[in-house]
């Protein structure tokens, strides 16, 4: 038999639960976490990075409230990058209808509060979508949020450094970059974000190149957990709410 303060503490990754645990939870409270990110470049930090954090701030954050945390539905929305080897990509209609089933998954399990945390921009559709669903689910909440340009977050960041962008230093993290891949040591200039939306994928990975936006490749890690550590406050602040 679970403990209160054992249901609290353990009810952070779905994976790490069985059924009969989850009815229990949905007893005292309704709420989860479902991140959603992308395989794509980013240029030498690992395909997942959107994925990887996404799911990473998300258990961070719900850990102390005992809000159960769903691993991370990897594959986004992302076109543009799809002339990289190892980008995937999923039609907009494709990810609309995934995000409906498990939507539709958590509400027949009782779940009433949902945070979707978001690690990819070209999801934004999916955004959008929630608005719809809950047109039709009344009886569900469910909040999009982009961790990575929420206000505290995004001000941090900027703080820290002004050029911020797609795979440059915010996203190196000691647990996004990879083993023995070095990384360059200039500051990158930025890319022509306009010229950008109008390419097609091969026009797309000339304009990027090694696929860093512009900015420093690499910063300090005491600079990335100075940032980490907002994000995952301010993630936590969402969970918590206020709730509709």
């Amino acid at each position: 038999m679970l403990t209160a303060q054992q249901l609290r503490w353990d009810a952070m990754r779905i994976f790490e639960m069985n059924w009969m645990q989850v009815e229990t939870y949905l007893k005292g409270d309704d709420r989860c976490v479902l991140p959603i990110g992308s395989v794509e470049q980013h240029g030498y930090l690992s395909l997942g990075v959107d994925a990887i954090l996404s799911e990473r701030v998300s258990v961070e954050a719900a850990e102390p409230l005992g809000v159960p945390v769903y691993p991370a539905l990897s594959f986004g929305i992302t076109p543009y990058f799809s002339a990289f080897p190892g980008t995937i990509s999923l039609r907009v209609t494709t990810a609309v209808e995934l995000v409906r089933d498990v939507l539709d998954s958590l509400k027949r399990a009782g779940f009433r509060r949902v945070l979707m945390v978001n690690g990819h921009g070209g999801n934004a559709p999916v955004g959008s979508f929630t608005q719809e669903w809950m047109a039709a689910n009344t009886d569900v909440s469910v909040k999009f949020f982009n961790w990575y340009n929420a206000p505290k977050t995004w001000a941090k960041a900027k703080a820290i450094d002004e050029v911020a962008s797609h795979a440059s230093w915010m996203e190196n993290f000691p647990w996004t970059r990879l083993a023995n891949i070095a990384m360059p040591n200039e500051r990158k200039m930025m890319i022509d974000t306009d010229r950008l939306r109008a390419a097609n994928p091969a026009q797309a990975r000339a304009i990027v190149g090694d696929g860093n936006f512009g900015g420093l490749y690499q910063r300090s890690d005491d600079e990335m957990l100075a940032l980490w550590r907002v994000a995952v406050d301010e993630t936590r602040g969402v969970i918590e709410g206020p709730w509709a």
